[in-house]
């Protein structure tokens, strides 16, 4: 029971965080909407992406915009909200995509790889295309991805049930609203063929974009292993912005496939980049570096607290439940009481077993 409620509350806190406001206040950005997204210029051609809720695309992403081609961070979820996204960038631009990057090879970040046009180069890191390629496990049938999508038809149900009960229009039209698009994502998994880069990096790649003014310089940097063994870091330093994936968000991050131990010292070497604006894989633009200090502090804190559970014989999920991480609650505000995410610990203990 415990393990259902921690996760329920994950996926709400992912939820949440995705439909934070925009901060606009350093920048009157350019603002331009689609049928399904909502696209952020947040310096030139380079557009933040977001889903606005006709399609559950669950990620952010990444638009660069040159002077004959579009480079494209992150796929979303679904091969369906691809394509809305791929369907959405004629508002911003006519060029066609030349390049897909995937900051992660996570579900939501990469499962719409396949559909992008034939000829479209995908980029990823090394781990990236051992694990959609199907070289390190079966994505599939991975519990990550298997945490997040057996829940989906049961939750279809009880939006369809909230629906059929409501007497009140506007709500009544909200939850009608929010069970097609659920359903949508239901009926959208089964499509899913995991698809992987086909040019990969280990450490560091530079690409070069043609702009009006010159060339955009696009570094691409895997600092070492935190969200995942093969996470990206989309850096533009002319722009002084970086994409961190989930990486780095402005909440807690998933941890069930995290090098928990290592993601300090990574997120040590992002520091290193000249950034003043970083992007999210989930949540809003973000203009304040302090963030990252209170991530590593609270990771370096879950670590000791998970290490020691171990060391005294407590099981995972008993330390799960146990953990007390509310002094960090004044970084964190859902962290009102004892418990971590299950998955979270489990793999903290694989990590200390090996």
């Amino acid at each position: 029971m415990m393990e259902k409620i921690a996760r329920s509350r994950y996926a709400l806190l992912l939820f949440v965080a995705a439909l934070l406001p925009i901060n606009f206040s350093a920048a009157q950005e350019t603002v331009i909407e689609s049928a399904s997204h909502r696209f952020i210029e947040v310096a030139d051609g380079v557009w933040f992406a977001t889903g606005i809720g006709s399609v559950w695309t669950m990620s952010n992403a990444l638009v660069l915009v040159g002077e004959f081609d579009t480079l494209v961070v992150d796929s979303h979820v679904t091969p369906a909200a691809s394509r809305a996204l791929l369907e959405s960038l004629p508002v911003i631009t006519d060029k066609p995509v030349r390049y897909l990057v995937n900051s992660h090879y996570h579900f939501d970040h990469s499962h719409g790889n396949q559909s992008f046009p034939p000829g479209v180069e995908i980029i990823g890191h090394e781990f990236t295309r051992k694990k959609l390629n199907g070289e390190i496990g079966n994505v599939l049938e991975e519990a990550t991805f298997k945490s997040f999508s057996d829940g989906v038809p049961a939750t279809v149900a009880s939006l369809e049930q909230q629906a059929a009960a409501e007497t009140d229009p506007a709500r009544k039209a909200a939850l009608l609203e929010n069970h097609r698009v659920q359903r949508d994502y239901m009926n959208a998994i089964g499509e899913i063929n995991p698809t992987p880069p086909n040019i990969t990096l280990e450490s560091k790649m530079t690409l070069f974009q043609v702009v009006a003014d010159g060339s955009r310089e696009i570094q691409l940097h895997h600092f070492g292993r935190a969200h995942t063994g093969g996470d990206v870091v989309i850096y533009l330093p002319q722009d002084k912005i970086a994409f961190t994936g989930d990486m780095m968000l402005p909440g807690l991050s998933y941890m069930g496939d995290a090098h928990v131990d290592e993601w300090p010292a990574t997120l040590e070497g992002m520091k290193t980049l000249d950034f003043d604006t970083w992007l999210p894989g989930h949540g809003p633009v973000m203009r304040t570096r302090e963030p990252i200090d209170h991530f590593q502090a609270y990771l370096t804190d879950l670590w000791e607290k998970t290490s020691a559970m171990h060391r005294s014989g407590v099981s995972a999920d008993d330390a799960a439940v146990q953990i007390d991480m509310t002094n960090h609650s004044a970084n964190y505000a859902q962290l009102r009481e004892p418990g971590v995410d299950p998955r979270a610990i489990r793999r903290i203990y694989q990590l200390l077993d090996n």
